[in-house]
């Protein structure tokens, strides 16, 4: 339809489509290619994530990154599967896209356990 220009996002037949259905609003006004980008760039998120979780040095750092990861997936399927129809509608966030700030904080502090992880697998320079 067009960047505001949505029928079903303008005329409020979506309540909330900044939280909950911020998928629906996406792919009425920008498009199939822009829906599909997101969803490939969650897949790359997922992966990246199982990656880290999968080259861990301990088995603690694998399991909290396996279990970041399936808190992305698990966001990520249900919200997009709630605006296709096809999972009930429960309010969760679509992760750093729907608005609201306990949400984006606390993805940002699993990247950053994510992140955290990941650089302790490599080997320090400097050792004394």
């Amino acid at each position: 339809m067009g960047l505001l220009k949505g029928n079903q996002t303008q005329l409020g037949f979506l309540y909330p489509k900044t939280t909950d259905f911020i998928f629906a609003v996406i792919g009425e006004e920008m498009g199939f290619i822009v829906a599909g980008i997101v969803i490939i760039l969650y897949v790359v998120l997922i992966t990246k994530c199982l990656y880290v979780a999968k080259t861990a040095k301990d088995e603690t750092g694998s399991l909290i990154a396996s279990g970041i990861t399936g808190i992305f997936a698990f966001h990520m399927v249900e919200n997009i599967g709630m605006v296709m129809g096809l999972l009930p509608i429960t309010g969760v966030p679509l992760p750093f896209i729907s608005y609201g700030g306990s949400s984006l904080i606390t993805n940002f502090i699993c990247i950053a356990i994510l992140l955290n992880i990941s650089s302790k697998r490599q080997k320090t320079i400097f050792v004394k």
